[in-house]
């Protein structure tokens, strides 16, 4: 039976959480980041977010205490919208969505997020740092994620849709997600 919850998944910086937002609010539905928890987890540590990427290498109590809490969500909440690396893992009967950008772009923005607005545990001085940390951060991302679960987050193959957000403003991105949730939806309601 399929979930009433939606994981997106994606490209640091491609907007996973301004989507799911969007997605969660237009729905009516409750909406949770591992990304502001682990930000927060950093924060907590007094460490950046790729530090404490690196500290999670080590210390896999970090990685399993954020996968507990989504596979507790996935189990025990119904109308959810998740923005999260793995949550689409833990979650397998939900509606997996992968937000894609260039790396180039993907830095672009959070560079311009970072000046404008801020970000925790999050610094940097040009496009470029932005762009080499978030490189460093997936690669310790994946090697972790290898090494618990044997598991590739960046493999689009595993997702339900595929979102290029350079093609799309974030209205656009919503609004695709939606209409591809419902006809998921209904397809299983009449599979």
């Amino acid at each position: 039976m399929k979930k009433r919850i939606i994981t997106i998944a994606g490209f640091p910086g491609s907007g996973k959480s301004s989507t799911a937002r969007g997605v969660a609010h237009s729905l009516g539905y409750e909406h949770f980041s591992s990304g502001d928890l682990f930000r927060k987890m950093a924060a907590d540590r007094g460490l950046t977010v790729e530090e404490i990427n690196f500290t999670a290498e080590k210390q896999k109590e970090i990685d399993r205490e954020v996968d507990e809490l989504l596979a507790r969500i996935g189990r025990e909440k119904d109308s959810f919208v998740i923005d999260s690396r793995i949550a689409f893992h833990w979650i397998p009967k939900s509606f997996k969505v992968f937000l894609d950008l260039d790396p180039r772009r993907a830095a672009e923005r959070t560079f311009a997020h970072i000046q404008k607005n801020g970000r925790v545990s999050q610094t940097a001085v040009s496009v470029e740092e932005v762009q080499a940390n978030t490189r460093r951060r997936i690669e310790s991302e994946q090697k972790r994620y290898r090494s618990l679960y044997n598991l590739d987050f960046m493999d689009k193959s595993q997702f339900d849709l595929v979102v290029d957000t350079a093609a799309n403003n974030l209205e656009q991105v919503i609004r695709h997600v939606i209409t591809e949730y419902q006809k998921w939806l209904n397809a299983s309601d009449h599979g």
